[in-house]
């Protein structure tokens, strides 16, 4: 399963309504940060594609979705379960605190 592109339009479906947790990464291109964590992500989805749909959120285009989570800063990311916030990990993070989140 490839990386989800999560909008105002799809989000609901696709993460609050998700059968499986999903792993949403909130981040902007101008963010240096961001670019680093982003392959970390793609890896974590690649390899637990069975365990966690994983999704991102581009901050400046969709940044009703980041202020209904509260993200001040990026990257965030955010574990939804049963559409609520399991976990949240803010700043640049090693793909083990990722694997950690959905043992």
């Amino acid at each position: 399963m490839s990386v989800l592109t999560l909008t105002q339009e799809n989000f609901e479906a696709e993460a609050l309504k998700s059968e499986i947790p999903v792993l949403v990464d909130f981040w902007a291109a101008w963010c240096g940060p961001c670019r680093m964590f982003s392959p970390i992500v793609d890896e974590f989805a690649e390899e637990n594609q069975d365990k966690v749909k994983v999704g991102k959120v581009n901050v400046d285009e969709q940044p009703d979705l980041a202020g209904r989570y509260g993200v001040m800063s990026i990257p965030t990311a955010i574990l939804f379960k049963n559409g609520e916030i399991a976990a949240t990990l803010v700043g640049l993070q090693q793909k083990s605190a990722l694997e950690d989140l959905i043992q």
